[in-house]
């Protein structure tokens, strides 16, 4: 308890009257995996018409790379219909996600008087659903999802939103859990002594 609570001074040292705070939703502001993976399974399951031995691990999230992995003999149609089906399902495991109550804890306490942004790389529709699930949807000053470029390749998620909102990077705080995103983080401008690796 009491190092939870260094933790948070720690972080909260950095946060200025004019820091703007950026949340990554998956696995940083709401632990989704599980919710994730049960998706994916109940897809499979369903486009492939057999029961895959498929096991979660909560410390990797099951992503499209796992797909082709664990069934590594898909067609091409199977994999996107797996992709779309994913999405379909998900609301059925919504009661599997659990709020990371450390980083909801700053949302909640910086919500009425500074700038939160959700920066995430999932889908719209989900990330609507998650955080209207835990009541979160109003606790966020602007709301960016997954963003392509035309040859449907990623973005830097927050160049994107830095540039899109016009704000400094030295203002931002981050809250991130992963690797490449933290890169892609560093690489739009942000402190690297500003990114809360979750």
């Amino acid at each position: 308890m009491g190092q939870e609570n260094e933790g948070q001074k720690n972080i909260e040292v950095k946060i200025k009257a004019d820091t703007v705070l950026f949340f990554d939703m998956d696995g940083t502001l709401i632990d989704t995996n599980l919710a994730n993976f049960l998706s994916y399974k109940k897809a499979i399951n369903s486009v492939t018409k057999s029961n895959n031995d498929l096991t979660f691990n909560p410390d990797k999230r099951f992503n499209r790379s796992n797909l082709k992995i664990a069934i590594p003999n898909l067609t091409k149609s199977e994999y996107e219909r797996i992709i779309q089906e994913k999405e379909k399902y998900y609301d059925e495991f919504l009661h599997e996600t659990k709020i990371i109550e450390e980083v909801a804890d700053i949302l909640f306490k910086y919500s009425k008087s500074h700038r939160t942004v959700l920066v995430t790389n999932c889908r719209q529709e989900r990330a609507m659903a998650t955080l209207n699930h835990f009541g979160l949807a109003d606790k966020f000053s602007d709301i960016f999802c997954r963003q392509f470029a035309e040859k449907k390749e990623k973005t830097n998620k927050f160049q994107n939103v830095i540039l899109k909102l016009g704000v400094p990077p030295n203002l931002v705080v981050a809250f991130e859990n992963e690797e490449a995103e933290i890169s892609d983080a560093i690489e739009a401008g942000i402190s690297i002594c500003n990114i809360i690796e979750i």
